[in-house]
C-alpha cells in the first residue's frame, strides 16, 4: 500500500503527481506484467545479457 504524506495546502492535483510517481518508483506494473506468464531463468539470463551487449555498443559508439 503507497502512503502519500500531503499538506493541507497542497492540491488534488500535486497529491496525484506525487502518487503516480511513487507508483512507478514501486515498479508494481512491472511486477504485475511480469507475473502473468511464466519465464524461464535461462531465458530471463538471455535477455539480461543481450541488453547488456546492446547498451555496451551504445557506450562505445557514443566514446568514438
Amino acid at each position: 500500500m503507497l502512503l502519500i504524506d500531503t499538506r493541507e495546502s497542497d492540491t488534488i492535483d500535486k497529491a496525484l503527481k506525487k502518487y503516480k510517481k511513487k507508483y512507478e518508483k514501486a515498479g508494481i506494473l512491472r511486477e504485475l506484467r511480469a507475473r502473468q506468464t511464466f519465464t524461464k531463468k535461462s531465458v530471463k539470463r538471455r535477455g539480461e545479457v543481450l541488453k547488456a551487449a546492446y547498451i555496451q555498443t551504445l557506450r562505445r559508439a557514443e566514446q568514438a
